[in-house]
């Protein structure tokens, strides 16, 4: 690493250089590591060159801080171990040290080499040291001011890197609002190469959230909306009047997004189920997704109605949007409004005292779902058909209207138009929004879904839980076919999530596993369609009549049924009769009661 004395080496040069004229002598001037930076006369061929195996006096003035006078060289003490000791050329030698703080920077050596030279040095011995000495100050201050300047733009560099990587927006504007400089992420966020030199106009929106005012900037024919500060710098003129700190407002609404966003995308191919219900569905929604109109989906609570959504939006132009979630029924009535639209800072009691953005600003280009629409209360349904009529929003709190670009996809669970009936639900809202109408069809109308549903769930949750699985036996396929499921494929995954976890080492998921109301209900079921006119009841019996059994001619069904599945061996009954829900011994008990009244028969 360079020393400072050979960073401002020209300038020593010329202390040198002039210091030697007046002294009439030749000089020399070392920096701190004994490498020569400046010499006159017999030094002038020898600059640039390292001395540290000679300059013995030298070394002694670095390491006590104190000038050195040699008046006999090659004589003294000092001068012992000089190579040059015996054949030395100089009649006499004063060594200053020039410092910069308590740190010696450098040394300036003055050196008479003729009997003339010395004696003038020595009728004025003090002048020499004085003027030494102010030399030595003038090269003193000379590195102060370049080490200044040096750590001035050490740290401007600095700055300018850290500035550079700094995801903020920044920009340095003059009085004139011409754009001085701007970092890279400025020019990313705005997508321009060069907007230096850029005329920029800036308005301030008077809204201010997260934690930021928001403006409007101009430059040139393009317009961008951003949130940030804007700050007067001391001067107040010239190139650098201002500094602008900001994020354009969409890099805003994509990290808002990023960290709320919940929702799993799924499209088409990722709908499970081969019934024809299904496959319909699935037309449905790609005809559905190449327009623009609202769509209204309903269904039971559990059918994938969000699903559904997702499908939509991912088979859809507006793909490369946002997919913004909101479910009307989960937020309470007085922060629902703020959700949807937004608002600024002080708007209302309880707020955040920094703003937030609406979910309908944050689906801007892209697409909104609005899951139980059926919930939302009456004033917001009036705000919500004006927003589906204007396509325009004002945040709360706020005086500004944003032009929005949203597709609006409503979900609901109930019946809308029994709701326009009770005055719960406006009609002119309702017409609005089942522009496309779409419905989902509950899982029992869908049993051809049922067994891939099963299996990818099953699937699934052994993947996730680390547990091998095989398959699922025919009895419990057929036992979950006869299930009603009032939850739906929500419940249907609740339920297998259980079995997974029931599941033994041989990755069989058998009645043993089922929950034991899915198990009951399904069976029952069963039993009551076997009850209906010209349906074989089981092998044992040719036909069932179209009287409806006995409680207790269902019961012995039951156990027959259950000894033939789990088998007639003494571990089969206990197998049996723990399916049944009942004592090993009630089971023998039943089972006589069976063989006697058949015998009696």
């Amino acid at each position: 690493m360079e020393s400072i004395l050979l960073k401002i080496q020209d300038t020593v040069a010329k202390y040198a250089e002039v210091l030697s004229k007046i002294s009439r002598v030749d000089v020399e001037v070392v920096d701190n590591r004994l490498y020569r930076v400046a010499g006159t006369g017999m030094f002038s061929k020898k600059v640039n060159e390292d001395m540290s195996a000679e300059g013995y006096v030298y070394r002694q003035v670095l390491k006590t801080g104190r000038r050195q006078i040699i008046y006999e060289p090659g004589k003294e003490m000092i001068c012992q171990n000089c190579p040059h000791c015996n054949d030395c050329q100089e009649e006499i030698e004063i060594s200053m040290p020039v410092r910069m703080g308590i740190e010696i920077i450098g040394i300036i050596g003055l050196v008479g080499s003729s009997r003339e030279q010395k004696e003038r040095i020595l009728q004025d011995e003090q002048l020499y040291l004085d003027f030494l000495e102010q030399i030595a100050d003038f090269i003193t201050a000379k590195a102060k001011e370049y080490r200044e300047l040096d750590n001035k733009n050490q740290l401007l560099d600095t700055l300018d890197c850290t500035i550079g990587h700094i995801e903020q927006g920044i920009m340095i504007i003059g009085a004139d609002y011409v754009i001085t400089t701007a970092n890279e992420a400025a020019k990313k966020q705005l997508e321009l190469e060069m907007p230096e030199g850029s005329y920029v106009k800036i308005e301030a929106t008077g809204d201010h959230m997260n934690y930021r005012n928001e403006y409007k900037m101009k430059i040139g024919d393009r317009e961008f909306s951003i949130m940030g500060h804007l700050y007067n710098l001391p001067r107040q003129e010239g190139r650098y009047a201002k500094l602008l700190l900001f994020e354009n407002s969409k890099a805003i609404q994509k990290k808002y997004y990023e960290m709320t966003a919940t929702v799993h995308t799924l499209d088409c191919s990722n709908i499970i189920g081969d019934s024809d219900r299904t496959c319909k569905m699935k037309r449905e929604i790609m005809q559905v997704a190449q327009s623009s109109s609202t769509v209204l989906i309903t269904g039971e609570s559990g059918t994938g109605k969000e699903m559904v959504a997702t499908a939509i939006w991912n088979a859809s132009s507006r793909r490369s949007g946002r997919f913004v979630a909101i479910n009307c029924a989960a937020i309470p009535e007085a922060l629902l409004e703020s959700e949807l639209f937004g608002y600024v800072k002080g708007a209302f009691t309880g707020a955040d005292p920094h703003g937030r953005i609406g979910k309908f600003e944050l689906a801007n280009k892209g697409v909104i779902f609005l899951d139980e629409i059926g919930d939302m209360p009456l004033y917001l349904q009036a705000k919500l058909l004006r927003v589906l009529q204007e396509r325009k929003i004002t945040r709360i709190g706020s005086n500004q209207v944003i032009p929005i670009d949203v597709r609006i996809l409503a979900a609901t669970n109930r019946d809308l138009r029994e709701m326009i009936r009770e005055k719960k639900f406006r009609e002119d809202l309702y017409y609005r929004l089942n522009v496309i109408p779409l419905e989902i069809a509950p899982l029992r109308e869908r049993v051809d879904d049922i067994q891939p549903l099963a299996e990818y769930f099953a699937m699934h949750y052994a993947k996730l839980f680390q547990k091998y699985f095989w398959k699922i036996t025919e009895s419990v396929m057929e036992c979950l076919k006869q299930y009603s499921w009032p939850g739906n494929v929500r419940e249907l995954e609740n339920v297998v999530e259980f079995m997974v976890n029931m599941m033994g080492p041989d990755g069989i998921l058998d009645e043993k596993t089922l929950p034991r109301e899915v198990r009951e209900r399904g069976e029952k079921k069963k039993l009551e369609e076997e009850q209906k006119p010209g349906v074989e009841a089981n092998r044992s019996d040719s036909m069932i009549s179209e009287e409806p059994l006995t409680l207790k001619e269902l019961e012995y069904r039951a156990i027959r049924k259950a000894i033939d599945r789990c088998g007639n061996t003494t571990q089969g009954k206990k197998e049996a009769a723990r399916q049944l829900g009942i004592g090993l011994a009630t089971l023998y008990r039943k089972l006589e009661e069976i063989t006697n009244s058949q015998n009696e028969n």
